[in-house]
């Protein structure tokens, strides 16, 4: 299995921390179940067609998302880690290689979501950034509003 990615400089890393009105255990299982993590991930306009889910350590997970514009982008990633209801890490095999880390720290209302994205080397990083824009961002909306439609009040 691939080394996991310890005590990565900050030049190599895409982050995004935010608070949610949600618990660490739905903000996990909106990843661990695959029609609801198909919902949500990706970027505003995309949607994900999943070929592979085995959500584990060691497992794969093989999808393709489908851009607003038309275009394909397969996916090729393999889980590490994962501690529930705290963490998840996987790394993204197919280019551009990273290592996502996802944690969500329990608080007194919600959930602290952590999301970090540690890169081989800081011109990826930088690369990816210039590329996906905001698309992590996003990302997070898209899990806010899915569990918000999905959850009861």
């Amino acid at each position: 299995m691939e080394a996991i990615l310890r005590d990565v400089p900050e030049d190599r890393i895409l982050r995004l921390t935010r608070e949610l009105p949600f618990t660490a255990e739905q903000l996990f299982a909106a990843f661990r179940d695959p029609e609801t993590l198909a919902a949500w991930w990706g970027p505003s306009g995309f949607t994900n067609t999943f070929h592979e889910f085995d959500f584990q350590p060691g497992g794969y997970w093989r999808f393709v998302m489908h851009g607003p514009d038309g275009k394909n982008y397969q996916n090729d990633s393999r889980f590490l880690e994962i501690t529930e209801p705290t963490e998840i890490l996987f790394r993204h095999l197919s280019a551009p290689h990273f290592q996502t880390t996802i944690r969500y720290e329990p608080l007194e209302q919600g959930c602290r979501l952590d999301w970090q994205m540690a890169f081989d080397d800081a011109h990826t990083r930088d690369a990816v950034a210039k590329f996906a824009g905001d698309g992590l961002a996003q990302n997070v909306d898209r899990l806010t509003a899915t569990l918000s439609a999905r959850l009861p009040k």
